[in-house]
């Protein structure tokens, strides 16, 4: 699924596209709001009405990352290869151990 690039050619890239202190803030608060969301939705055979939390933290998460590409003045990479989902989470966890 990777291709021919290791993780962390692939985090490199990212990285790339993500310079900008606004645009890197946005995608600091934006990834985990995403993910917050997702694991909310499963919750929605126990609580019925967490699609709704999860929809307001999906729409949330996605504002920042377009606000911060407004600033960083570039298109998100996963325009170019899907892949580059995946990979947000990637560069996401390795901001967060001070790696990226």
């Amino acid at each position: 699924m990777l291709g021919n690039r290791t993780r962390e050619q692939w985090i490199a890239q990212y990285a790339g596209s993500h310079r900008h202190p606004v645009n890197r803030a946005c995608h600091t608060f934006g990834i985990p709001l995403i993910l917050l969301a997702l694991l909310t939705l499963l919750a929605t055979p126990i609580f019925p009405r967490a699609w709704q939390l999860a929809a307001v933290l999906f729409v949330l998460g996605w504002a920042l990352q377009c606000i911060g590409h407004a600033f960083e003045g570039k298109p998100p990479e996963f325009f170019h290869d899907w892949r580059f989902l995946l990979v947000g989470v990637r560069w996401w966890w390795a901001k967060m151990q001070g790696r990226a």
